[in-house]
């Protein structure tokens, strides 16, 4: 279940620094963000879909990565209001 282009779109122009920035840790984070909780939401009516659990599971990991490059090179200020727009708990 990928994300659309409008999407992604409407993701970047909300957590983007810049007016092009679609790469930087806070866009790839709300992204990651938007997959992991369509695909929570589908794994509640399909419990069994063990194909989608794991992929799920690598997504998680993935935007655990990016959290942490993001809290090592950001300001704690920042790391904190990104977690909280997101509704992340840490």
């Amino acid at each position: 279940m990928p994300l659309t282009s409008e999407q992604k779109k409407d993701i970047s122009k909300e957590y983007a620094v810049s007016a092009n920035d679609t790469g930087s840790a806070q866009v790839q984070v709300a992204m990651l963000t938007k997959r992991i909780s369509e695909l929570t939401e589908h794994l509640k009516e399909n419990r069994k879909d063990f194909a989608c659990q794991r992929g799920l599971q690598i997504l998680v990991g993935r935007r655990r990565r990016y959290l942490n490059y993001f809290k090592k090179t950001s300001t704690p200020e920042a790391y904190k209001e990104l977690i909280t727009k997101l509704g992340i708990r840490k």
